[in-house]
């Protein structure tokens, strides 16, 4: 369904783009282009719009077909049940929010009996128009005319109240009065949490939110759902109100017009529309937007996270022996080869150090080891330190790398329907051990096959909006894979899966392809693969890569639709394909502006010359070897100043964990990021990057290790900016250093490793 003038207007004037880009970015979408195709290969026609401005602009184009869609079925309701007016119509079509346009609807939307429709039924609304007008009559004299036994109303206080409900409704009904108690829950709302009775000691990891009070206006992401959380599991009260007076007042002065006793009765009615219904219904409403509010930020530190992760640097095709290391089961080592086919598996066990180390000496010899990758699991750290003594035995193993992998995820994959598939007799440890292996060799083909939920970045996936979530992590996943390029005969089928234009069966049917015909030699020849049309083929092309092929730019992401441009380009320098790939000064030859056509631009050539100079390149960082500090190996070897190297595992709202060897992660709090203020982690660390840190507590019993990444760890941006760098002072001028408290993550218990 194509979006409206109306609705490409308004996402432009949103976004602050042009009415042609969105439209553009709409139609495309539309045909089924996907956002890596359109941001890589379709820039003349979006302007250039990256995948993020992609992204929006597809998820605002949902958000508004879901409007029309409610809008649709409001309107039939309203017209089946004789409401419909062209004024009511228009209002309607008007709405701008889902909120707006369910205050419209809410007056005449079918409900269950309440209070007030009881009213209605025993004849009071009358008497309730004729109060709420507050024209001076006294309510007394006009309800006594309605005390009917026979229709329930036993007197005038039965009157009087029944009225009550009905104004109340109508109150509660009011699209002004729930327009501004809606603004002033936003702004004057406040989240309170109190401990539930007897829950101190199970809840104790929620001790912090057992007495708080936070603004709605200001609270973050991360301690939203963690008291959410803490409700969820029956150890906190949450309420989310501003003042009741104020908001009293605000309903007083919409509808009390005088000081009569017709404008008490509606005073009093007000005042019970809001503690009964307006209250209940607003705060369910800001319950509804700070959840979305605090999963939108929260999935995007998640996706973040695993952008870095995915992207991580590869080994690149090495012959590697993957270990997933363990005491009492031993440990299991598969050797594979540089495209990651299983060789060999064993098992051996760091209590039998010399067989052990035979075992590995001559697993080693046999396969040509190049690398060993040694999951960060149990007995990590124990089993490098005998891999590293073992190696270090003989001169012939001086260049074999040793690497511990982070193995989050692993376990999931090695009992997944995918691993089942792929080794469907070994052992589900020896599949965990593979998956460490590839893990080194190429980590984005690797965990493209576990649910990224399990790989161990997130830190509320289970409390946030999933089907949110999973279209975000799966426009992250799809977004990398294709960024890098996929082997098109090479490829599992489930990397194939996320490039682009393809899918879960065009994959296979490629694998299938590959496995009866043998490798591709060229990409046109992708065109045979079954079910594989001209659609599909224009949006995985050029993200597959076709490595020694029969067309040297088979190998790049110059799409197939571009190569006569290519072709061009040569024929005008008189020399081949190959020669421009190869030989800068003939391209820097080339003038772009020369081959520009109306579909093709400038935005598109300039590509081609930068595919054209590194083709095929990959684009993740260069692989750096990384070692932990050697002799800290559990929580009871670190004490407090000791500097070590980490690797970043997790970037959360609140601060970083990191790796340092020890099998558990430390938390660097925000607050010990850097020596200068930051408001957003993700500007200073990633996931998987390499960090020198501080160790600024250790709490061995609740298994909390807090570090630093300050110049000086502890102290805060003030006290830096009152140093005096270049000054000696006399001992006497000497004030004493501020202290400060101890750091205390109080949401590390909720959210932390």
């Amino acid at each position: 369904m194509i979006m409206s003038d109306t609705h490409i207007l308004k996402i432009a004037e949103e976004l602050g783009l042009n009415e042609s880009q969105v439209q553009a970015v709409a139609l495309l979408l539309e045909e089924g282009a996907t956002i890596p195709f359109i941001a890589r290969y379709r820039k003349e026609a979006t302007d250039s719009l990256d995948e993020v401005a992609v992204a929006v602009i597809r998820d605002r184009l949902n958000q508004l077909r879901e409007l029309d869609s409610r809008k649709e079925t409001i309107l039939h309701s309203l017209e089946q049940h004789g409401h419909l007016t062209d004024e009511l119509k228009q209002k309607v079509l008007a709405a701008e929010t889902l909120a707006v346009l369910e205050d419209i609807y809410l007056p005449y939307k079918p409900k269950r009996r309440t209070r007030a429709t009881i009213a209605r039924e025993k004849g009071l609304e009358p008497l309730a128009q004729s109060i709420f007008e507050q024209t001076g009559a006294d309510p007394a004299q006009e309800g006594a005319a309605f005390i009917d036994p026979e229709k329930g109303v036993e007197s005038l206080e039965d009157a009087l109240a029944g009225a009550r409900d009905i104004i109340a409704e109508m109150v509660n009904e009011n699209e002004a009065a729930r327009a501004k108690l809606r603004r002033m829950f936003a702004e004057k709302g406040t989240f309170r949490s109190k401990v539930a009775s007897d829950k101190e000691t199970e809840g104790a990891k929620y001790k912090d939110y057992f007495e708080w009070e936070e603004p709605i206006s200001a609270a973050p992401s991360h301690r939203i759902l963690a008291m959410r959380r803490g409700e969820k599991e029956d150890v906190l009260n949450l309420s989310l109100t501003p003042p009741e007076e104020d908001a009293v007042n605000i309903l007083k002065r919409l509808f009390v017009k005088g000081e009569g006793e017709d404008s008490r009765q509606v005073d009093l009615a007000v005042q019970d529309s809001y503690k009964r219904l307006l209250s209940r219904s607003m705060e369910t409403e800001i319950r509804l937007a700070t959840k979305e509010r605090a999963d939108t930020e929260a999935i995007r530190v998640f996706a973040e996270n695993l952008r870095q992760l995915l992207l991580s640097s590869p080994l690149g095709p090495r012959k590697v022996m993957g270990v997933d290391p363990g005491f009492r089961t031993g440990c299991k080592l598969v050797c594979l080869d540089p495209q990651g086919k299983l060789l060999h598996h064993d098992t051996v066990y760091l209590h039998q150090p010399e067989k052990s180390a035979e075992q590995v000496k001559r697993l080693s010899r046999e396969f040509g080891t190049e690398a060993i990758a040694i999951g960060n699991g149990t007995a990590s750290r124990e089993t490098e330190a005998f891999i590293r003594q073992t190696l270090s035995s003989e001169k012939a193993f001086g260049k074999i790398q040793v690497l511990v992998v982070n193995e989050s995820g692993a376990s999931v994959y090695s009992a997944s329907e995918v691993a089942r598939e792929e080794f469907p007799d070994i052992d589900l440890t020896i599949r965990g051990a593979v998956s460490i292996g590839r893990r080194l060799m190429d980590p984005l083909a690797e965990l493209v096959k576990i649910d990224p939920k399990s790989i161990g970045v997130g830190q509320y996936q289970h409390d946030v909006d999933q089907t949110a979530l999973r279209q975000s992590l799966d426009d992250v996943v799809v977004s990398c894979v294709n960024r890098v390029g996929v082997d098109a005969n090479t490829a599992s089928a489930q990397l194939l899966t996320y490039v682009s234009g393809l899918g879960p069966q065009l994959a296979k049917n490629i694998v299938a392809y590959r496995d009866e015909e043998g490798p591709f030699p060229s990409r046109e020849v992708l065109k045979a693969v079954k079910r594989l049309g001209p659609k599909s083929f224009e949006q995985c092309a050029g993200f597959l890569r076709i490595r020694n092929g029969e067309n040297p730019l088979d190998a790049s992401a110059v799409h197939p639709e571009s190569y006569h441009i290519v072709d061009a380009m040569a024929k005008d320098l008189d020399c081949t394909v190959s020669d421009l790939m190869k030989q800068a000064e003939l391209r820097r030859k080339i003038d772009p502006s020369r081959y520009v056509t109306d579909t093709v631009g400038l935005p598109t050539l300039n590509d081609i010359l930068e595919e054209l100079a590194k083709p095929g390149r990959d684009p993740r960082e260069k692989f750096e070897e990384f070692s932990f500090a050697e002799g800290v190996e559990k929580m009871d070897d670190l004490r407090a100043g000791m500097k070590l190297p980490g690797i970043v595992t997790n970037v959360t709202a609140f601060g970083a964990f990191v790796d340092i060897g020890v099998h558990h992660d430390g938390l660097v709090h925000i607050s010990e990021l850097a020596d200068q203020f930051v408001k957003d982690a993700n500007d200073v660390v990633k996931v998987q990057q390499k960090v020198n840190v501080t160790v600024m507590n250790v709490d061995t019993e609740r298994k909390r290790i807090s570090l630093s990444m300050k110049t000086v760890p502890g102290e805060s941006v003030q006290q830096q900016s009152r140093k005096k760098p270049a000054k000696k002072q006399k001992p006497k001028q000497k004030k004493e250093r501020e202290k400060e408290r101890p750091f205390h993550n109080p949401f590390a218990d909720v959210f932390g490793k």
